[in-house]
């Protein structure tokens, strides 16, 4: 009897689990909870402000519950609003930190990782997604509207892999308008996603999609080389998937054989139309509670809508008798919770069944051609069970084998994950793991946006001009005979050209303009070339005193005055050599 139970349950589960798969999108259901976020570094702890520029930010996006949640440790922008994200050091997470911490030590101020906040709970999974998405991408706004020239990197993991994917899809998706500014973010800015487990992945997709080769990502010489190669089957909300659009190529989408998340089989209708429909119910109180008078209530609510939308469907297509859709394919169409049925409707008008005569009141029998459909009632039926069987080969034995286990498989004596939900992170002998590449990939990213464009502030310091307009001395390195010149168009240590001095307040002709007096409101003057800190004029590397403008990350947007940069006010003579990156150990 022991027995009959135990296989009773087991069966029971593995009937569920399939819905529960498809309501996380294998988003890390039952995924040990995230423990208490930790304090790297206590330093970075608090309220950050978007006002810091860096030439890089990598946005990370944890699964269920592997979020930031402390309000106190938020990022805001250049006017003091909160913003659903978290600065690193104020959140850390186990899954998602290997990636986006690798640029840590070698780009120091000029990267940053923050982490999305967003439900990342099954209370309703698409809600919690798209929510997901449209933080991250709102976050991006804030960041560009005080750093233009800011680059950015994407990485999502489980419920996060979905949100990653969803957000870097309508980016990839945009069209400029006249103005030529974009609606969203510039997808130019997003340098590289990265999705680690990806519910939405198309049948069969490589790991690198719309990518000119398809071992690695665009711009990046490194291949990718798994043992198994690219992974079977796609993911298990397939509906969800789509194109990424201008991001073609500079997404690497990972997925591990096995993970039922990504690598689901084909042919398990059943299972796709438990998984939309819990996509639309709280699954989280049907795990902690158990099937209860108001979790029952839930799923009643979400399993009649979709029975009223099929037969609504049914009803709206005069020659759906005819046709070789099955009904089990009208319920899996209705139950994605982005169902329209406005669109989705056939454009034919319907008649009613009994049509009335206004004049006499009497009735017009049903017409000939609807009632003909009758005649393909039995053939219907042959189709209906030759559909069904067709659209569910796979689903007895996908539930037989348990793929709730083979997924989130977790030894909680020994602490030990041994699920292909977390192949991840493992490493071959002699090799390196999933994640590993795609943390040197980002190292790679972190340094073409060195390489590129320097991150400038959004607004010029019209102080720091005026004072170089009115004091174009500062400009002049001193004499000091102890310190060794170097000469114009030397290198740097890093081997960057060193430009010879522009000054602004210097006529062509090189005699010293005076510079004017200022009295009352000073005329606005911007720079007519932008300092580069790597790349731009620079100058001689004596000991000089100069207004410093810092390694030109940082810039407190709207400020009047002095902007402070680092640590340095600019504005303030200091005494400066070559910039050299600073190095942050990760965290």
């Amino acid at each position: 009897m022991a027995l009959r139970m135990s296989t009773s349950r087991r069966i029971l589960a593995g009937v569920l689990a399939p819905t529960a798969l498809g309501v996380a999108a294998a988003a890390a259901i039952l995924l040990p909870q995230q423990k208490s976020p930790t304090v790297a570094d206590p330093a970075l702890a608090g309220m950050a402000s978007t006002a810091e520029c860096h030439d890089l930010v990598s946005l990370g996006i944890g699964g269920r519950n592997d979020i930031p949640r402390d309000q106190s440790k938020m990022l805001v922008d250049e006017k003091g609003n909160v913003l659903p994200a978290a600065q690193q050091g104020a959140y850390s997470s186990h899954w998602v930190d290997p990636v986006i911490n690798a640029p840590l030590e070698g780009y120091g101020d000029r990267y940053a990782a923050i982490y999305i906040e967003y439900p990342a709970d099954l209370a309703s999974y698409e809600a919690a997604v798209n929510t997901g998405a449209a933080n991250t991408i709102a976050v991006m706004q804030a960041i560009k509207k005080s750093c233009p020239d800011t680059q950015f990197a994407i990485v999502g993991y489980s419920q996060g892999a979905d949100v990653a994917r969803r957000a870097a899809m309508q980016i990839g998706a945009q069209e400029a308008g006249d103005d030529e500014t974009w609606p969203l973010v510039d997808p130019e800015s997003v340098r590289g996603v990265v999705i680690l487990s990806d519910a939405g992945r198309r049948e069969g997709e490589g790991f690198f999609p719309g990518a000119q080769n398809p071992n690695n990502p665009d711009g990046f010489d490194r291949p990718y080389e798994p043992g198994n190669g690219v992974s079977p089957g796609r993911g298990v909300l397939p509906n969800t998937s789509g194109d990424f659009g201008k991001l073609a190529g500079r997404v690497a989408s990972f997925c591990s054989e096995g993970d039922f998340t990504c690598s689901a089989p084909e042919n398990i209708a059943l299972i796709e139309l438990l998984a939309n429909v819990g996509r639309q119910i709280n699954a989280d109180a049907l795990e902690r509670e158990g099937l209860t008078p108001a979790t029952g209530a839930d799923l009643a609510q979400v399993v009649g809508r979709v029975a009223l939308l099929a037969l609504d469907h049914i009803s709206a297509d005069p020659d759906w008798m005819r046709s070789d859709e099955t009904f089990l394919e009208v319920l899996i169409k209705v139950s994605d919770p982005n169902y329209d049925p406005a669109t989705a409707r056939p454009a034919t008008p319907v008649a009613d069944e009994i049509e009335v005569d206004v004049e006499d009141g009497t009735a017009t029998p049903i017409p000939s051609d609807r009632l003909a459909n009758l005649a393909y009632l039995p053939d219907k039926i042959v189709k209906e069970i030759v559909g069904f069987i067709r659209s569910n080969q796979n689903t007895l034995a996908v539930v037989l084998s348990d793929p709730y286990d083979q997924t989130f498989g977790y030894n909680a004596e020994l602490d030990d994950h041994y699920g292909h939900h977390f192949d991840y992170w493992d490493r071959p002998e002699g090799g390196t793991s999933t994640v590993d590449y795609a943390a040197a990939w980002l190292v790679h990213l972190a340094q073409q946006a060195k390489e590129g464009k320097q991150v400038t502030p959004k607004d010029a310091d019209k102080a720091a001009v005026l004072a170089i307009l009115a004091h174009p001395e500062l400009l002049e390195p001193d004499t000091d005979e102890d310190a060794p010149a170097a000469a114009v168009g030397t290198t740097t240590d890093e081997g960057t050209p060193q430009a010879p001095v522009v000054d602004p307040a210097v006529p062509a002709g090189g005699e010293q303009a005076a510079a004017p007096e200022v009295t009352g409101t000073a005329p606005e003057v911007t720079p007519t070339t932008p300092v580069d800190a790597e790349t731009s004029a620079e100058p001689p590397q004596t000991e000089s005193t100069t207004p410093t403008t810092g390694d030109g990350t940082t810039d407190t947007a709207g400020t009047e005055g002095a902007t402070t940069t680092g640590s340095t006010p600019t504005g303030t003579p200091v005494t400066s050599t070559t910039p050299v990156p600073t190095s942050t150990p990760a965290a």
